[in-house]
């Protein structure tokens, strides 16, 4: 039994369906078919109920999700382990935002290279809610998001807490909201704050980084919140006034999520150790 076939089959009652299945694990729906075919084939057993276009888990489905379920988890351990060979060595898959990137992991990053220089960094940019779910799906060790934030399959530890700032004129109906993508959680608190204060709805601008969003403020382009921190680093800062904002919209606690069942690397305990100590 592989676990490829294994990890088929869970896609395909977790999303539901062929097609769904297809796409989370970017192949096409013939081979998603395929390998359900031949899992039950080598089980001697049909694992799903066919309904038209409709899947439902069969009771032998059942049972098997149980213990694919399993054997997924230890397979996950078993590689975290393997990378971990050594005092030093193995690999730390790291998500973060961009603004955590821009503002604290630099830092943390020298000390893990000065203290664990065998260890391969894999770091990569996305909105909280996207790391979220790669941290879930096993695909990053760990990732710094946006809180507060409570799941039963995360570990969730706070490094450092953002005040967020009102920089440009809010409140114009011809003027956008220029804002990270959907799932920043930024974004959201900045549509928050336009609700809470009786703003008219206005568009929004999507910019991808923080430097893109400043520049095309201080253009007066727009307006937004951003962290304090990242507003008085920008080349900008100068030409841009702030605005405080009211309690508790503007306090943004940012946390480091890992996976309950992955295994917590020494690099990654460094990583966080630097990055809460606050030293430069």
């Amino acid at each position: 039994m592989e676990l490829s076939a294994l990890r088929t089959f869970v896609a395909v009652v977790e999303e539901g369906g062929i097609l769904a299945a297809s796409k989370r694990l970017n192949t096409v729906q013939s081979n998603v078919t395929s390998r359900i075919r031949r899992l039950e084939e080598e089980l001697g057993t049909e694992l799903f109920f066919r309904k038209g276009r409709g899947l439902e888990l069969a009771p032998p489905g059942r049972v098997l999700l149980d213990y694919a379920g399993r054997l997924l988890r230890l397979a996950r351990q078993t590689e975290a382990a393997v990378r971990q060979v050594g005092a030093g060595s193995g690999e730390l898959r790291i998500g973060t935002m961009e603004t955590f990137a821009a503002l604290h992991l630099p830092r943390g990053l020298k000390v893990v290279r000065q203290h664990h220089p065998g260890v391969a960094l894999q770091v990569s940019t996305d909105t909280s809610a996207a790391l979220v779910e790669r941290v879930l799906a096993h695909q990053l060790d760990c990732a710094f998001v946006a809180g507060p934030l409570a799941h039963p399959k995360l570990r969730c530890e706070p490094m450092v807490e953002e005040e967020l700032v009102l920089i440009g004129d809010a409140g114009r109906d011809d003027l956008p909201l220029i804002l990270f993508r959907e799932g920043c959680a930024y974004r959201a608190r900045a549509l928050e704050w336009q609700r809470h204060c009786g703003h008219p709805a206005t568009a929004v601008m999507e910019m991808g980084t923080l430097e893109g969003i400043i520049g095309c403020v201080s253009a007066g382009l727009g307006w937004t919140l951003l962290p304090r921190r990242a507003l008085e680093l920008s080349p900008l800062a100068g030409d841009l006034e702030k605005k405080t904002v009211a309690d508790p919209l503007a306090r943004v606690p940012t946390l480091m999520v890992s996976h309950v069942d992955g295994m917590h690397l020494q690099a990654m305990d460094a990583l966080a150790d630097a990055i809460r100590s606050g030293r430069p």
